[in-house]
């Protein structure tokens, strides 16, 4: 309750403070009362402050706003610590995720699962090869200059839901109130300081609702990288961008995002990535046992659930089998495969096609799903959960505290 209560202050100062200064963020983890700094990671995915002194004075008269809003954060922040019992915080796991937000998981009747980064976790290795292999494209497909091979995946560089100017080449972390966070705007891998981003921007750090897009941040202007697939594409590009200017090449920065997120996708749409999972499950896949005692839990429990994937059914397959066992579709009610979303969720004229055991397409009229068959090319009609609570899990982590979630612990993952 405490730590909940000091995330609520940390979060109503940063409010306040947009419309007049922005902040910098400061890591409100509980740390025991140590004196103990986080070590700074690279890049925008997260902005480091010192931790307060637990001693503050406050100016009685004219303090700046920033300031002031810091000052008070500290106190609070002094006063939560105070609540602590000693020894409190080792009680905490660090890995778990905590909702602000109250719901009933017994009043939960239909679970739908995403594949990738929910039923099925990846390894860090997963992202090295996409990295490798869309600047191996770059190079030989595109002809980028050969200095580019010479960058490396960074694993601690980016987080989804990061924005990217594609006009600006400026990659940087925008707030639900459309604002530019302060110290997270970068251009290729160096930091822009926060007076050249106002700069930029004409005199604000606030991007227009017009220029941030629509569904899923695929705007005119700005993108917004909302999957975990969307690391390596972030990664590469601002490699690209650090090479070009470090070199003083000219180049045109629309042409550099579409050549770089082209080769991002060609290490998906043409199955490399699958190939590379398939080959060694091993290495790639974690926490498939995991996996199957959620989803056992579930189905022993009553409920129905579903998987909605774009990947291919013969890669699903394999790693179902891997991660539950051969008889993995008898849990699920519906599975659909090829799904193409996030259009699949508003495009209603795509039909229901089942396919085989083997994965080819059937050309029966679909009126129905039925228990333990493949569908893909669908449409949401056909899942329509009247007068049921559904919950979707999309790209969740599927791990120890997600685990303790479905058996019993009200903890919630992303």
């Amino acid at each position: 309750m405490a730590l909940g209560l000091l995330k609520s202050i940390r979060v109503g100062l940063q409010k306040g403070a947009a419309g007049c200064t922005a902040l910098h963020g400061v890591t409100a983890s509980c740390q025991c009362r140590s004196d103990a700094k986080r070590p700074p990671s690279p890049g925008p995915q997260q902005h480091h402050r010192s931790r307060a002194k637990r001693s503050v004075s406050i100016a009685p008269e004219k303090v700046h706003d920033k300031t002031y809003l810091w000052a008070r954060y500290r106190e609070m922040k002094k006063l939560v610590y105070d609540l602590l019992p000693p020894g409190v915080c080792s009680l905490l796991n660090p890995a778990t995720i905590y909702a602000n937000n109250e719901i009933s998981l017994g009043d939960v009747e239909i679970y739908g699962f995403d594949y990738d980064y929910t039923l099925a976790h990846y390894s860090s290795f997963l992202h090295t090869m996409i990295f490798n292999k869309a600047r191996e494209i770059l190079l030989e497909q595109y002809k980028y200059p050969k200095g580019i091979k010479s960058y490396e995946y960074i694993p601690s560089f980016a987080i989804r839901g990061l924005h990217y100017d594609v006009q600006k080449s400026l990659l940087m972390k925008i707030d639900a109130f459309h604002y530019i966070q302060s110290g997270t705007a970068y251009r290729g891998l160096q930091p822009v300081s926060d007076q050249e981003v106002i700069e930029m921007y004409g005199g604000t750090q606030h991007i227009p609702l017009h220029q941030m897009s629509d569904f899923y941040g695929k705007g005119p202007i700005v993108k917004q990288f909302m999957d975990i697939f969307s690391l390596p594409e972030m990664t590469l590009l601002s490699c690209v961008n650090d090479y070009f200017i470090t070199h003083n090449i000219e180049f045109d920065p629309v042409h550099l995002f579409k050549d770089v997120t082209d080769s991002i996708k060609d290490v998906h749409v043409k199955g490399m990535m699958y190939q590379w999972i398939e080959k060694d499950m091993e290495k790639y896949i974690l926490n498939g046992d995991e996996t199957y005692a959620i989803l056992n839990r579930l189905a022993n429990s009553g409920k129905k659930l579903f998987l909605i994937t774009n990947s291919p059914f013969s890669f699903v397959d394999k790693g179902m089998k891997h991660m539950v066992g051969k008889h993995w579709r008898e849990l699920f009610d519906a599975v659909i495969v090829q799904a193409d979303k996030p259009s699949f969720f508003t495009d209603r004229r795509k039909p229901f096609r089942r396919l085989d055991e083997s994965g080819s397409l059937q050309w029966d009229r679909i009126t129905s799903m039925e228990k333990g068959k493949i569908y893909r090319q669908v449409s949401k009609e056909l899942l329509n959960a009247r007068n049921q609570h559904v919950g979707l899990l999309s790209q969740t982590h599927i791990s120890t505290r997600t685990t303790h979630m479905m058996l019993g612990s009200v903890v919630l993952d992303e």
